[in-house]
């Protein structure tokens, strides 16, 4: 498997790498707890995406396109290489700030 397809949300917080967010890390990790529990609850993840992401991916709905490894932030991508298609991730938190990742191919 060389290469993965996958979207996101990402929320930032105050002090995350490039981040312009104002929230807390404790807002951030509250929010996107949150947006776990509607996408399990089965909120369409694009829809959110598009609504919460800091992301500028938001705008397509999370979709970041195709990748390989070493392409994105080690722990982004083991979880994204981790998973089956069409599977959502828990919350992976990098040095940006929380993601939710669904794989989409």
């Amino acid at each position: 498997m060389s290469q993965v397809r996958a979207s996101h949300i990402l929320l930032m917080y105050k002090g995350s790498m490039r981040s312009t967010a104002s929230r807390s890390k404790d807002e951030a990790l509250q929010q996107i707890t949150d947006l776990k529990t509607q996408i399990d609850s089965g909120a369409d993840f694009a829809d959110l995406a598009r609504q919460h992401s800091d992301c500028p991916s938001s705008s397509s709905g999370g979709d970041l396109g195709s990748f390989g490894r070493g392409q994105m932030v080690k722990p982004f991508e083991d979880a994204t290489y981790s998973m089956d298609v069409g599977q959502t991730s828990g919350i992976v938190e990098t040095d940006f700030g929380y993601h939710l990742i669904q794989r989409t191919a």
